[in-house]
């Protein structure tokens, strides 16, 4: 196999948290002592803290890597690593080949400069030649959309124009290697678009990619692998699938002694392998579950709610109000549950939970935690949260 374009080999690194250093009495004995300190991964000085722990992986050509994580997980902080802003305290960071990144869109423009003067400005600090963004310039500026006010001064650009411009040079690149940091919100909807397609050409093309982002539908759409990372608890990678519902879920055990929930399967229809990949906008999907109680739950219903990952609610039902009636859950059992629904749903990462209740609540409800977790595909049909399905009837005048 090729050398991957990549190699994140052991890599630690640490902070310290506020000024290091009152005066030079501390600052002079600090440095000798670093002098001869012999770095050991354990090692930590008060005020001093891990942001990254024994983080290892690499990525090949044509291979995109996402990154995710809760905030502080050190995802920005393997980025830098990667464009050398920051040197691990421990382990190797190494990229080869051409290098671009798509981390601060307009970082590198000058708010009293036109937009063409920034281009050029933006596409040298990337390590494009003159004559290359001459070249490609137009396409820049058509693929930003920002046509009209391209000798403008950026100050008077609104901070969607910076981004679109920002990403339309990065986007204009030939890179070897691509490192991304959550910039795909940039723009409306029909700009996004153009991002991602931006992005599957350089893939199809044989770029290595590391993607990190908080969006789970984009890592499912544009990833071959996903590397969590996890404050305190050591990083994990593996496909898409797992490593995204392990983020949605925050326990994968039962959230109460009573009842132990012995399988969560997701599956298309009624049946067949795992849920792996994002789902149209109204697929049927059915939710698996064992359930084995600890102790004896009579006249039970079970209550499910669906979150999306930002937090909003988009359902909360039961299976009584389903009109399905009550049932006796006995202890040692072990019971097979399966629900059936409709993702009337648009674009996002959604989570299920549930929990266990008594019909006239003479138990307290049982929590089942989260339960499973589904992508709905990214669509440019509609917008907003739910899928309604409009049906459109137009006559035309009589006589027309």
């Amino acid at each position: 196999m090729a050398e991957p374009r990549i190699t994140f080999d052991h890599v630690w690194k640490k902070f310290r948290r506020g000024e290091p250093h009152d005066s030079l009495r501390d600052l002079l004995p600090a440095m000798a002592a670093a002098l001869f300190r012999k770095p050991h991964a354990d090692a930590l000085e008060s005020e001093e803290f891990w942001a990254l722990r024994d983080v290892s992986f690499d990525v090949h050509d044509g291979e995109t890597l996402g990154i995710i994580g809760r905030n502080g997980a050190g995802k920005s902080t393997t980025l830098k690593l990667l464009t050398r802003i920051l040197k691990p305290t421990l382990g190797r960071s190494e990229v080869r080949g051409r290098v671009g990144a798509l981390i601060e869109l307009a970082a590198g423009f000058h708010p009293d400069l036109t937009g063409r003067e920034n281009v050029f400005l933006q596409g040298a600090i990337m390590g494009m030649r003159r004559r290359e963004i001459e070249g490609r310039f137009d396409e820049i500026v058509e693929f930003a959309g920002i046509g009209d006010f391209i000798d403008t001064q950026v100050k008077r650009y609104s901070s969607g124009m910076q981004a679109r411009l920002g990403f339309s040079v990065a986007a204009h690149l030939d890179p070897d290697v691509l490192l991304i940091d959550e910039v795909l919100a940039v723009g409306d909807l029909s700009f996004q678009q153009k991002c991602y397609e931006r992005l599957r050409e350089f893939k199809r093309s044989g770029v290595a990619i590391a993607f990190v982002s908080h969006n789970m539908q984009a890592i499912s759409m544009l990833c071959d692998r996903v590397l969590y990372l996890r404050p305190g608890a050591p990083p994990q990678t593996g496909s898409v699938g797992d490593m995204v519902t392990a983020y949605v879920t925050t326990d994968s055990s039962s959230a109460d002694a009573r009842v132990a929930v012995t399988e969560r399967k997701m599956t298309r229809g009624d049946g067949g392998p795992d849920l792996m990949e994002p789902v149209p906008p109204g697929t049927w999907l059915t939710l698996h579950l064992a359930v084995r109680p600890q102790s004896d739950l009579r006249r039970a219903g079970l209550a499910l709610l669906f979150h999306r990952a930002d937090g909003m609610m988009v359902f909360n039902g039961s299976s009584m109000l389903d009109g399905v009636p009550p049932f006796d859950l006995m202890t040692g059992q072990e019971w097979h549950i399966q629900i059936t629904f409709r993702t009337n749903l648009l674009r996002g990462t959604y989570a299920i939970s549930g929990h266990l209740f008594e019909e006239n609540r003479r138990w307290p409800a049982v929590e089942l935690g989260v339960l499973g977790s589904f992508v709905v595909a990214e669509t440019t049909r509609a917008g907003g949260v739910a899928d309604l399905e409009p049906r459109y009837v137009i006559h035309e005048p009589a006589g027309a």
